[in-house]
C-alpha cells in the first residue's frame, strides 16, 4: 500500500489500471489495496466510465485525500494574484 500511495503522491490523479501497469501489479490486488486505502480515507476514489473507439471501460480515479500538489513553477495569470 505504501508504494500506491507513494506513486499517487509523485504522479497525482491516476486511474487504477494505470497504477497497476506502473507499479506492476495485477489490477485486482490493485483495486483490493485502493477500496483498503479509501476506507482508511488516506485516498479518495471516483468511479470513472470512458469510452475509447466505441468500447466502454469502467475504472477508478485515484488521489490522495487532502493532499494539494505544489504550484507549477513559472509566472503566473494577473488573475491567480489578485486571489492570492
Amino acid at each position: 500500500m505504501k508504494s500506491i500511495l507513494q506513486y499517487l503522491k509523485t504522479h497525482g490523479e491516476r486511474l487504477d489500471t494505470e497504477i497497476a501497469e506502473a507499479l506492476g501489479l495485477s489490477l485486482a490486488d490493485v483495486r483490493t489495496q485502493l477500496t483498503d486505502l479509501a476506507a482508511r480515507r488516506e485516498i479518495m476514489i471516483c468511479h470513472s466510465i470512458r469510452y475509447e473507439k466505441g468500447e466502454k471501460i469502467e475504472g477508478m480515479k485515484c488521489r490522495l485525500a487532502g493532499f494539494i500538489p505544489p504550484a507549477a513553477p513559472g509566472r503566473k495569470s494577473k488573475a491567480q494574484l489578485k486571489l492570492s
